[in-house]
């Protein structure tokens, strides 16, 4: 399982899909969420611009993601 830090309150997904090198692009970051890809907490996450808080868990296919 990979590691994240948040720096502040939180980050939305399509910017930590970018931080992290998943998506080159912002539209790339959109057509990943769009595809129903991204798990939070267990959870299908489709919200492109879903506040992403220290604690979650995202699952991005085989690649696992705690932030802290």
């Amino acid at each position: 399982m990979e590691q994240f830090t948040v720096n502040g309150e939180f980050i939305e997904l399509m910017g930590l899909l970018k931080a992290l090198g998943i998506a080159e692009t912002g539209g790339h970051a959109k057509h990943i969420v769009d595809a129903g890809i991204v798990y939070r907490n267990g959870q299908i996450e489709t919200r492109r611009r879903a506040k992403l808080v220290k604690g979650d868990v995202l699952l991005i296919e085989d690649l696992k993601v705690e932030l802290i």
